[in-house]
């Protein structure tokens, strides 16, 4: 009876292999929304700086320590800190959907073989 419901090494490997894209793809996503949640945060923080006068006093965070910083660097960090968070969550994209459609060849080809096995 055992040997009747044993899956085929192969089908075992895929099933396997489905596992570690679920695992990846959970990766991915979480990675993604972390960087798309501090993207906001920068957004966020450039419209306020962009609100402000030229001449009005900001601080940045250093550690534990609140420093005053020149308003126009402060905007020119967030500026390359967005362009590199969008590059981020692009790429992280890109890999979500090309681990998806992995995921639904590899769940195809399993439900084709389990399908015949019935």
């Amino acid at each position: 009876m055992a040997e009747e419901t044993r899956l085929p090494p192969q089908v075992q490997q895929r099933l396997l292999r489905l596992q570690q894209l679920q695992q990846t793809l959970q990766d991915i996503v979480v990675r993604k929304q972390q960087l798309e949640l501090e993207l906001s945060e920068v957004e966020q923080a450039l419209k306020e700086l962009n609100a402000l006068s030229d001449d009005a006093p900001v601080y940045k965070s250093v550690g534990a320590l609140l420093v005053r910083a020149d308003r126009s660097k402060l905007i020119e960090e967030l500026n390359e800190r967005k362009e590199i968070l969008n590059m981020r969550v692009s790429v992280l994209g890109k890999q979500e959907e090309r681990i998806r459609s992995q995921m639904k060849e590899l769940q195809e080809k399993l439900q084709k073989e389990l399908g015949t096995r019935t």
